[in-house]
């Protein structure tokens, strides 16, 4: 019955980290645990859509260009406020190309160039991180940043309703 196949999700993280650790399982990828854990609360983080937008001034949501959003970081002046909008512009590219890489193909801008700039974005993390942990996984975020895009895609074929009957 439909019933059946039905599953009550009351821990996100422990949900997503099933579906990560098995993506990565199924295409041999070797990670370290705190980039595993970055995976997992991206996917937690992007749960609610909202999360994907910006605000503007009045607090209404906005979809933001990537070059747009690239000029905002580069402008910056404090270098922490320039680390936390490159660790966003990653973010948002590895959950959208990971998520969304069949409706990109629709798209003036492409897969590779969400790779591209996701990749450049969370390198630029990694060179303005003090700590040398959470330098490491951006690092690994970057360098292998389409191996995660790919990850997140397989999560996303689990997750994500083909048609009105898996809905």
């Amino acid at each position: 019955t439909a019933l059946a196949s039905l599953t009550l999700v009351t821990r996100p993280e422990a949900y997503f980290h099933e579906l990560v650790t098995s993506a990565l399982g199924n295409q041999r990828i070797r990670t370290q645990p705190e980039t595993e854990f970055y995976l997992v609360n991206l996917l937690n983080q992007f749960i609610t859509a909202e999360n994907l937008y910006a605000r503007d001034a009045e607090g209404h949501f906005k979809e933001e260009p990537l070059a747009m959003m690239i000029k905002e970081a580069i402008d910056e002046p404090s270098a922490d406020n320039q680390r936390l909008l490159y660790r966003r512009i990653g973010d948002v590219c590895l959950y959208v190309a990971g998520f969304f890489h069949e409706s990109l193909s629709r798209k003036l801008v492409d897969l590779n160039y969400y790779i591209g700039m996701g990749g450049s974005a969370y390198h630029r993390v990694a060179e303005r991180e003090g700590a040398p942990t959470f330098r490491e996984v951006y690092t690994e975020l970057s360098k292998k940043f389409g191996t995660f895009v790919n990850v997140l895609g397989e999560v996303s074929e689990k997750t994500t309703p083909r048609s009105e009957k898996d809905l």
